[in-house]
């Protein structure tokens, strides 16, 4: 489903993914997302932060099925603004949306939610003994919670849900941050990150070196 405030970008997603194969429905405001999900079980709703009425979907309990969620607009606002939506799988994309970037995060979450042995799991997503909950913001690594702050939780998440993919600095920088802060800034947070997750563990966060970093087991 398509839940877009501007027609325009609404008209090209739609035309877009067409053209890629999916089967699209329409949304033009939050109380129109929980009637066509009450309707039929979507498989992912593409959601634009500023529809009108989309903080009135956190009064909305009549939605049964809660599918994953690709929010255009900065990784900062994603826990904020649908949590009415489940605790399923989510993803963000910067605006102005660049369609390839679209579509590739389209089929990661797709691919997660029908994933086994990586992907949800009670309503948190997981990898190995990697746990995030978007709920309540939080992540452990089996027993151990992790002292995550939001942009170490919006880093290790976007690992995770694109794990064994190599990201790039940039696509990192963007998800994180909405913007590029140059290769310092993400390796520092990335180090930090790599301290808390694999402080005991087999390392589940690598470096590709002269492309980015990965999420994953090494062997």
């Amino acid at each position: 489903m398509i839940a877009a405030g501007e027609p325009d970008t609404a008209e090209l997603l739609a035309i877009t993914l067409e053209l890629a194969g999916y089967r699209i429905g329409a949304a033009d405001t939050g109380p129109g997302i929980a009637r066509r999900l009450s309707e039929r079980p979507y498989q992912l709703v593409v959601v634009d932060a500023e529809l009108p009425g989309l903080a009135d979907l956190a009064h909305t309990g009549a939605v049964a099925y809660r599918p994953p969620v690709l929010l255009l607009a900065g990784c900062d606002v994603l826990p904020r603004l649908v949590p009415a939506l489940g605790a399923g799988e989510r993803d963000c994309v910067t605006k102005p949306v660049r369609i390839a970037e679209v579509l590739a995060r389209i089929k990661v979450l797709l691919r997660a939610d029908v994933s086994g042995d990586e992907g949800r799991r009670g309503g948190a997503l997981h990898y190995a003994d990697l746990v995030l909950d978007d709920m309540t913001c939080q992540a452990r690594r089996g027993s151990r919670a992790l002292d995550l702050s939001p942009a170490e939780y919006r880093l290790l998440r976007h690992l995770l849900v694109n794990a064994r993919k190599v990201l790039s600095k940039e696509q990192i920088s963007r998800c994180v941050w909405g913007e590029f802060r140059g290769e310092n800034a993400i390796e520092q947070l990335v180090s930090r990150v790599r301290r808390k997750v694999d402080r005991d563990e087999p390392s589940l966060i690598h470096t590709r070196r002269g492309f980015g970093y990965w999420l994953g087991s090494a062997t």
